[in-house]
């Protein structure tokens, strides 16, 4: 994202265990993840999952350093659905998945929980919240 300006979120159905566990568990810089999975060039240019619920391809218009992390802020330029006319089942939600994963996954999807946490913990710095007054009453 800080080399190309654009992202591209996907949202996965119910059904898609195993997709999240090969992109999710391991990072990019070990091996290419798309490897062996259906995709396409979207309009930006960004890997599109071919069987996904539906994307969403953005432009990067600002970037947010948290300390522990990045939050890039995005507009939306392109939508889609997958390759079927009518994805079938429901969208993947974050507790959906954490309820409902398989179990032999639970062990290293912890560990991989703890490891994100303390990387996060040591380099977390204090925020002061700013506290925004209302435009009109300027």
């Amino acid at each position: 994202m800080f080399e190309t300006g654009r992202f591209v979120l996907h949202l996965l159905r119910d059904d898609q265990f195993e997709l999240i566990h090969r992109l999710g568990f391991v990072s990019g810089r070990a091996r290419d993840k798309l490897a062996g999975i259906a995709h396409r060039p979207g309009t930006l240019g960004v890997p599109v999952l071919d069987d996904c619920y539906a994307h969403f391809e953005c432009s990067v218009v600002n970037v947010m350093d948290t300390g522990s992390s990045t939050c890039f802020l995005g507009d939306v330029v392109a939508v889609g659905h997958g390759a079927a006319e009518r994805p079938a089942g429901n969208v993947m939600t974050a507790a959906y998945f954490r309820a409902n994963m398989p179990p032999p996954w639970r062990s290293e999807y912890e560990a991989l929980l703890r490891t994100a946490q303390a990387y996060a913990a040591e380099r977390s710095r204090d925020i002061r919240p700013v506290v925004w007054r209302d435009l009109q009453q300027r």
